[in-house]
């Protein structure tokens, strides 16, 4: 039997800064991973302003700067020619980091693992998949499967940050409200130079285009091109060299094949928890929130999730706040999944696909028209680097 102040599922980035924020203050953590190691695979690569600072206390944030590619400016273009241009400088007053950082989301966790691996009152265990939750007033209980067996883990308080397959979220019967869409999306990373053929990228550029919309993403050594997928297409048939080919050779057509060093296909979602708290335990992260990448929100909104839960949770084992300090939690973090991460996440999506001319015509006006208003860009950087969520959501808490 195992017995902490808290147990943590998942060792991702939202239940690494959760973890990271309790064993700063003394509080006894328990993490538990299903995983044998941290994943490396690329997943998530976009740290925004806000997160960047929020980073700072635990020292990771210029280490996360120094292996990504720093991004100041974001680009919406279309095949045709047409580009309006964001530069998060228009932030410096409202953040120390006006920019975005492009690197794997692996590489801030094996950060923040090896900061947690420091403190006294953390346990780390990988190989760990925790799959059943008992409470009562007293206290929380959790069941993991491990390599030597059954583990029978108690604790006072659960964080779920295990992901979109939630197996502790469907043990504490918490739906996903929301939709999934019929289209898949396809990243595929090569390491060919699209700024030497395409005079002024930017290293975050959304391609806007009625017939297949893309995404480029600079990352160390590479470049993330994101594509929708139909439905009915095979995946044998999406994943093939030929049919990637077939799809970067019409971002820009090269008499030579693309190398394609990495390649997946994602489900798309937009989907919300119908509760953030059952009892006890807590979701964060994609436990509690679903959306497509367009906008790079999903791991950061969860990040801010993990930061608030960890803080408050923390506030309270310590006896600093009143344990009624925990029930602000889902209306300061819920609300901004579906009125920021959810509303602008779609909207992306929709605008860089519609096919409707007037449409198509008045979303291109008002960004250009935002765009070369210095107050009206950082009003809208604003809200896509999610400073204006942070802000607004602990003020309404507080008032």
């Amino acid at each position: 039997m195992i017995t902490v102040d808290v147990i943590v599922a998942g060792a991702g980035p939202v239940g690494l800064v959760a973890a990271n924020i309790l064993a700063d203050e003394g509080v006894s953590v328990l993490l538990l991973e299903n995983e044998p190691d941290l994943p490396t695979n690329l997943r998530a690569s976009t740290f925004q302003s806000s997160t960047l600072d929020m980073l700072e206390r635990f020292g990771v944030t210029e280490p996360l700067i120094e292996m990504g590619v720093k991004s100041p400016i974001m680009q919406y273009r279309d095949r045709k020619g047409w580009v309006a241009q964001f530069d998060f400088g228009v932030l410096k007053n409202d953040t120390k980091h006006p920019y975005r950082i492009q690197v794997e989301q692996f590489k801030l966790c094996r950060l923040l693992l090896d900061r947690l691996t420091t403190k006294p009152t953390a346990r780390i265990m990988f190989g760990a998949r925790a799959f059943d939750v008992k409470q009562d007033e007293n206290g929380i209980s959790v069941a993991a499967e491990t390599g030597a067996g059954p583990a029978q883990c108690e604790a006072k308080w659960l964080i779920a940050a295990d992901g979109g397959k939630s197996a502790l979220r469907s043990a504490l019967g918490v739906q996903l409200i929301g939709f999934t869409w019929p289209e898949r999306f396809l990243v595929a990373s090569t390491t060919f130079d699209f700024p030497s053929v395409m005079p002024g990228l930017s290293t975050v550029s959304y391609f806007a285009d009625p017939d297949e919309w893309f995404f480029l993403l600079k990352v160390p050594g590479m470049w993330r091109a994101m594509f929708p997928i139909s439905e009915g297409e095979q995946d044998d048939v999406i994943l093939s060299d030929s049919d990637i080919n077939r799809r970067l050779q019409r971002v820009y057509a090269k008499s030579e094949p693309y190398d394609v060093v990495h390649r997946t296909i994602y489900a798309v979602h937009q989907r919300v928890a119908e509760r953030y708290r059952v009892g006890r335990a807590f979701l964060a992260g994609d436990a509690a929130h679903l959306n497509n990448p367009l906008g790079g929100m999903g791991m950061n909104g969860g990040m801010h999730d993990g930061f608030s839960i960890g803080e408050r949770l923390a506030a309270v084992i310590k006896g600093r706040v009143p344990e009624s300090t925990l029930d602000g939690y889902e209306p300061e973090r819920r609300p901004v999944a579906l009125e920021y991460v959810d509303k602008i996440t779609t909207a992306n999506k929709r605008n860089l696909e519609t096919r409707d001319p007037a449409e198509q015509k008045a979303w291109r006006e008002t960004m250009d028209r935002t765009s070369a208003d210095p107050e009206l860009a950082r009003q809208y950087l604003l809200r896509v680097s999610m400073i204006e969520s942070i802000r607004k959501s602990k003020a309404a808490v507080t008032a």
